[in-house]
């Protein structure tokens, strides 16, 4: 049973989608997930087994086909898209594959985007170049995206994505695009930041190695999580 110091809660959180042939293909089924705050989680699974689906559902990106999402113990499975937006920029972080940063912005004002919104920039900008420079990328700040190495545009992706200190961190395949050093390099650094920041961190991979480098090992396995 979850105690008072849950952040996340699935609760039956199912997803199918229409088939050609007019039935539905179910992708989720009856998911339930408690996560403590400061928890990391890696969650494997084949491809087109619902990973990236299931992360989409806890980020709000996508919506269940039925249950419920507690985030800080409210309960978000409701909420209009203008609230939902407000969640996603404020409480949740997100870093994918492809880094999405902004070819025509430096490092710097990348990593400020998800701020744009905020009232206290100077702040933020301080926090930025805080980040920039605990991962190593103090001389790359005005530098744009095709001067970095891939490693170094995924640290950025990193560093955007804790801007705004988010309660939870998700990350989708986030060492899909990186060789093997540069995989164990970047799960090295969530892990620190982890420690640093107390970010809850949920990453989503291929790799049963890197998951089992997190605190806990989930696998997709039918629509359904299991204890690794």
């Amino acid at each position: 049973m979850a105690t008072d110091n849950s952040i996340l809660k699935l609760q039956d959180i199912s997803k199918s989608y229409s088939s050609p042939d007019g039935g539905d293909l179910s992708v989720l089924e009856s998911v339930n997930l408690s996560v403590q705050s400061g928890e990391t989680i890696g969650i494997t699974g084949p491809s087109g087994s619902g990973k990236s689906t299931l992360l989409n559902i806890m980020g709000t990106l996508d919506t269940a086909t039925s249950g419920n999402i507690l985030l800080q113990g409210q309960d978000i499975s409701s909420l209009d898209e203008k609230n939902l937006a407000r969640v996603r920029n404020s409480e949740i972080g997100f870093v994918f594959q492809s880094h999405h940063l902004l070819p025509q912005c430096t490092v710097l004002e990348n990593v400020l985007v998800p701020t744009l919104v905020s009232s206290d920039k100077n702040s933020r900008e301080d926090r930025a170049r805080q980040l920039l420079e605990r991962v190593g990328l103090t001389s790359r700040l005005s530098h744009r995206p095709a001067l970095l190495s891939g490693g170094e545009r995924q640290r950025v992706a990193v560093v955007r994505s804790l801007i705004n200190s988010p309660a939870l961190l998700l990350a989708d395949e986030p060492t899909g695009s990186l060789n093997r050093k540069g995989a164990e390099s970047l799960v090295d650094l969530l892990m620190e930041l982890n420690g640093e920041e107390t970010t809850t961190i949920i990453m989503v991979t291929h790799s049963t190695r890197l998951a089992k480098r997190m605190g806990r090992a989930l696998a997709l396995d039918d629509g359904r999580l299991i204890e690794q």
